[in-house]
């Protein structure tokens, strides 16, 4: 009687780097520095969700009007285009980037993330994204619901007051005034209440507080963690 032949071996999912953490903790900025460094690609789960949203208003400019079937049904157009170092959302075929940073998106994207089906197939679609590449990942749930089982997990937090100048240093392109530092600051709170039950920590992701950290201290701290996992795996 011939003996069973041995199971194949299990085949090695590619790492994944999951970056969490709070609106403009720098999440995508430091996620897409260390793709480069490793040599992986980036996927920014936030531009996902600005895309999808994009297409909604595209369909319906009053946010207040859209049900969650209208916001799937818009996202049909919204693809994530392979590049050399990230997947790139699109609108069909057309890039969306100055878009997706604009004043319309930015007030309705908490809405759309909300929606359970919605969040359930920008998951799916990174999740597609990671399948066949070591990617680092960064937006929301990305330690938690996206990728449970990711052997590298980040989580950025940093002052409210930090994050509002840097997000208006690289929006403006200079130094913004107290005044203006104060009004992100206090929409950067109110975005984080909205945000708060998307916005959960792994108990196994690294706590990284980037307050006083340059991005390059933060960037060969993940690449450092990153390079141990691999190791590891070997």
């Amino acid at each position: 009687m011939p003996l069973p032949k041995p199971a194949a071996p299990e085949r090695r999912r590619p790492l994944v780097v999951a970056i969490d953490g709070p609106a403009a903790s720098g999440k995508s900025s430091t996620a897409k520095w260390v793709a480069k460094e490793l040599g992986f690609r980036h996927v920014d789960s936030g531009a996902l969700y600005r895309a999808v949203t994009a297409a909604a208003l595209a369909r319906q400019a009053d946010s207040q009007e859209w049900s969650e079937d209208d916001v799937l049904a818009a996202a049909a157009v919204v693809r994530l285009e392979p590049g050399e170092t990230s997947f790139e959302p699109r609108l069909g075929d057309a890039a969306i980037d100055d878009e997706l940073r604009g004043a319309a998106v930015t007030a309705a994207v908490s809405l759309v993330a909300k929606m359970p089906r919605v969040r359930e197939w920008v998951n799916a679609r990174v999740r597609e994204a990671a399948a066949g590449h070591p990617v680092v990942v960064d937006g929301r749930d990305m330690g938690t619901a996206v990728f449970p089982r990711a052997r590298v997990k980040i989580f950025l937090v940093a002052d409210p007051w930090e994050r509002a100048k840097r997000r208006l240093l690289q929006r403006f392109e200079r130094l913004p005034t107290d005044e203006e530092i104060a009004e992100e600051t206090d929409a950067l709170v109110r975005r984080d209440a909205k945000d708060e039950s998307q916005t959960q920590r792994a108990p196994e992701a690294v706590l990284i507080d980037t307050t006083y950290l340059t991005q390059e201290q933060q960037v060969e701290r993940i690449v450092a963690l990153a390079r141990s996992a691999m190791r590891l795996s070997r």
